[in-house]
């Protein structure tokens, strides 16, 4: 079985983030051979060749680089077209803005070379927001059921061969990890303990805006995908779950909950939007 590790990263005008990204993926403990498949996609800054200034860095890893400069902006296209490039079974998708840890890529490959279908992802870390609103929502954030599922996945999720044949190309969906996700059952994903650091977006505006096209996801994935919503498996919150929470952090609550507000009083339909 050809167990060759695949990382795409979908960059749309990432120039300030791809250099991190790809520093952090480089200095990967564990993998002796990969191949990294950026797909800039409809940028009108130097992501790509950015990405392309590690040649050299990947070449003296023994680890493979592609860059795709695609013309067309979306995130879809993006993922598609780095699926076509890629000869990996263990496929990682992961965001342009993700910081991984050095052990991340190797307890990911561990943890998928099975032949069952697997799903997994690492430990997420939200770095300290420079708005106290982003930080105080962040906060409240990662107490809830979906973040402290197993494996939830956002900015960085991993699926080995038998995963990947699940479904076919991504279709043209907003939420592509939780359409992933719900391609597995619970006890069929894997969280592993390494780490990643995925910027939440800054400022009050920005996380509803970021919110309303989440909710908007799922009610896409519901309606297009009948039944793949029962497979989420995150355990309820409750009344008394969401009282509690509130009481230990009150600032938190009122920000998650003022959030939610402006969500529901403004829906409307949305694209793609970075999560951060």
């Amino acid at each position: 079985m050809h167990n060759l590790l695949t990382v795409i990263i979908p960059a749309s005008n990432e120039a300030a983030y791809i250099g991190p990204c790809l520093t952090a993926l480089f200095a990967s403990n564990g993998v002796p051979s990969a191949e990294v498949i950026v797909v800039a996609n409809g940028c009108h800054d130097d992501t790509a060749a950015r990405a392309q200034g590690f040649a050299e860095t990947a070449a003296a890893k023994g680890w493979d680089l592609q860059v795709i400069n695609l013309p067309t902006g979306g995130k879809i296209g993006a993922l598609n077209a780095g699926d076509a490039a890629a000869r990996g079974d263990i496929r990682v998708y992961l965001d342009a803005d993700v910081v991984v840890s050095p052990d991340l890529m190797v307890q990911l490959e561990q943890a998928l070379l099975v032949a069952a279908p697997r799903y997994g992802s690492g430990r997420a870390v939200i770095p300290r927001a420079k708005s106290a609103v982003t930080r105080a929502y962040a906060r409240f954030w990662q107490t809830l059921p979906f973040a402290q599922s197993v494996a939830p996945g956002y900015g960085l999720f991993a699926v080995n061969a038998a995963g990947r044949n699940r479904w076919g190309a991504f279709p043209d969906i907003i939420s592509d990890d939780t359409f992933v996700r719900l391609q597995f059952m619970p006890d069929e994903r894997v969280g592993v303990p390494a780490s990643y650091y995925w910027p939440m977006i800054e400022g009050f505006g920005a996380l509803a805006r970021v919110r309303r096209r989440q909710d908007a996801g799922v009610a896409q994935l519901a309606e297009r995908f009948p039944g793949i919503l029962a497979k989420e498996g995150k355990a309820r919150l409750g009344l008394s779950g969401l009282l509690r929470r509130a009481l230990a952090d009150p600032l938190g609550f009122a920000t998650y909950a003022a959030v939610s507000v402006a969500v529901k009083a403004r829906r409307r339909n949305s694209d793609w939007t970075r999560g951060r």
